[in-house]
């Protein structure tokens, strides 16, 4: 049985050469979802140190309520997040394709929530 089903399964140690080949970005489609991408990130970024800041003390007595600290520091750490996710672009076509369809909804609405908020 052994020797049977050796010999049905693939051998990973020599995969095959298969990979899909390469298609090339057009310009256009990755300059506009890359622009939609980071207007995005952007304003969320704003939305997130808006929301973050204390209700009712400066940034500087923050500490003395903890409610407004965790905020802070959630906040914070939501930004940081986002920042880094700025520089982790889309891998293919269909990521950046994802972006543009996602980015033309996403941003106008970011931005009255941005507005509304302020």
């Amino acid at each position: 049985m052994h020797a049977f089903w050796s010999k049905q399964v693939a051998r990973l140690d020599n995969p095959p050469e298969a990979a899909l080949p390469d298609d090339p970005i057009p310009a256009g489609l990755r300059i506009a979802a890359i622009v939609l991408r980071t207007l995005f990130i952007v304003v969320l970024v704003l939305i997130t140190f808006l929301v973050s800041m204390p209700q009712n003390e400066t940034f500087w007595t923050a500490y003395d309520t903890p409610s407004d600290m965790v905020r802070m520091l959630l906040g914070f750490a939501v930004a940081v997040w986002l920042v880094v996710q700025l520089f982790r672009g889309p891998r293919d076509k269909h990521g950046y394709r994802t972006w543009l369809y996602l980015g033309l909804v996403a941003v106008p609405f970011s931005l009255i929530c941005l507005i509304a908020v302020w």
